[in-house]
């Protein structure tokens, strides 16, 4: 057995544990929940992709192909970092409203099935695709077109605004995520050694974890994060969570979805912009096409997107960045200039 499949014995004993190397098990989970017919069997499992959060699988019988992804009580691609599972019920459930608006339903894979004893979601399998964390490392940056699809989508969800009852709290999640954007960054030893990233990076972090101005609007901004909004949004929406398929980008793990703020989404939006180096005509446009809520605060997006630029750069959460340091250090300026005056900072001034 696994240490994985151990660990996961050991705090869910009666559930499902999802492995690639196993087809024969995972047949008989599919057909027990009525998710393939009898006479279907796994004919093949493969990793559609590498995943951060969940243990995601492309599963093909003699009549489907479909994706099953379960969370786990880790982060998959930081193992050592512990995660609720409750994460998937929080996903299925934002599938579940999004799929009710007919201008959103295009955008997500359509849920084929939950399983909530094991953590496990069956979803629609969108095709050969790839997600848009290229950007990041290439001379082309995201199109227009698709952008303005992403901004189409992020106004409609940011339009819904659900009963708290609708919606899963997702506070556990949301705990998790606050630490390695507003804190870990900033701590002067976090075990993390920044010159194993880029040679020179830790260097310039000093100044940013020794910046107590920046720490405490950062902690103010942290503080709007974890408080519940009306709003739904993604909470996740950056180049890992867009799908390049051959009917057009598509939007998949929203596992941190919850009611808040919109000026998150739209923050994070622009800060990976940025940091894919998108034109600034480019993202000013994808600005323009977004309709914001009458409540959102200009301030507000401008801080959420210069403390995400911030701890991509010097937090866990690493990036395929092809940026030399002194363009890192040039985006890190940027960006703190932004939390403590978006206006002198902001470069997206005239966007309505």
């Amino acid at each position: 057995m696994s240490d994985k499949k151990a660990r996961f014995r050991q705090q869910y004993p009666v559930a499902f544990f999802l492995d690639k190397d196993q087809p024969d098990e995972l047949t008989y989970f599919l057909q027990d929940r009525g998710w393939i017919e009898p006479y279907e069997t796994v004919l093949s499992v493969s990793k559609p992709g590498e995943g951060n959060m969940n243990y995601v699988l492309r599963v093909k019988t003699e009549a489907q192909t479909f994706i099953i992804k379960q969370a786990r009580p880790w982060v998959e691609k930081y193992p050592q970092i512990g995660a609720p599972v409750e994460r998937v019920e929080v996903e299925a459930q934002f599938y579940r409203l999004v799929t009710r608006v007919p201008e959103l339903r295009p955008f997500v894979p359509v849920l084929l099935g939950f399983d909530g004893g094991s953590f496990i979601l069956m979803m629609q399998d969108l095709g050969i695709a790839s997600d848009y964390t290229e950007i990041y490392r290439s001379a082309e940056p995201v199109t227009p077109a698709d952008l303005v699809d992403l901004l189409r989508f992020l106004s409609g969800l940011h339009a819904m605004e659900p009963a708290p009852d609708q919606f899963p709290a997702n506070q556990s999640l949301k705990k998790l995520n606050h630490e390695h954007i507003f804190r870990y960054p900033y701590l002067p030893d976090n075990g993390l050694d920044l010159n194993t990233v880029q040679e020179g990076l830790a260097e310039i972090a000093v100044a940013y974890k020794q910046d107590e101005e920046l720490k405490l609007r950062v902690e103010e901004l942290g503080q709007v994060y974890l408080s519940t909004g009306t709003t739904l949004i993604h909470g996740d929406y950056y180049p890992g969570s867009w799908l390049k398929t051959a009917g057009g980008p598509r939007v998949i793990d929203p596992e941190f979805a919850y009611l808040g703020r919109a000026e998150f989404d739209l923050g994070v939006l622009v800060a990976h912009l940025m940091m894919a180096r998108t034109p600034d005509t480019t993202i000013r446009m994808a600005l323009d096409m977004y309709q914001r809520p009458e409540y959102f605060d200009p301030a507000l997006f401008h801080g959420f997107c210069g403390a995400e630029v911030i701890r991509r750069l010097i937090g866990l959460a690493q990036l395929p960045l092809d940026l030399t340091l002194d363009e890192k250090a040039e985006l890190l300026a940027w960006a703190r200039e932004l939390v403590l005056q978006p206006e002198a900072g902001n470069i997206f001034s005239d966007a309505k």
